[in-house]
């Protein structure tokens, strides 16, 4: 496991190292982390609901003591979804409060975007 987590992570340090060398100053190194960090978000979000909906089939598929590994499986994936979306919510919430930003944006990430 510590293998895998770790050639991943260089791999997304690979991939990232010529968008890190065209940032020219601090800001525009943080907003290419923001965005790379708000795609991330939304790929573990479908994840979330892939798992959950994988569940469901499961529980529908199967029969007898199998049943309860779909649920199982379901109740993570709701669990994931929940922590994530509430997690939103704080930050939402906290920007509210401090008053951080003044934009009016919501903390949704951005989908991949393609220019015509």
């Amino acid at each position: 496991m510590r293998r895998f987590i770790g050639l991943s992570s260089l791999s997304v340090s690979v991939l990232l190292l010529p968008y890190m060398a065209s940032a020219a100053d601090l800001m525009s190194t943080l907003i290419l982390i923001n965005r790379f960090l708000n795609g991330i978000i939304g790929v573990l979000i479908t994840i979330a609901i892939i798992v959950f909906f994988w569940g469901l089939i499961r529980y529908l598929v199967d029969v007898g003591e199998k049943k309860s590994e779909g649920l199982q499986i379901m109740m993570y994936g709701l669990v994931a979804i929940f922590v994530m979306v509430s997690i939103w919510g704080l930050i939402r919430l906290l920007q509210n409060t401090f008053q951080i930003t003044g934009q009016n944006q919501a903390i949704i990430p951005q989908g991949i975007g393609i220019a015509p």
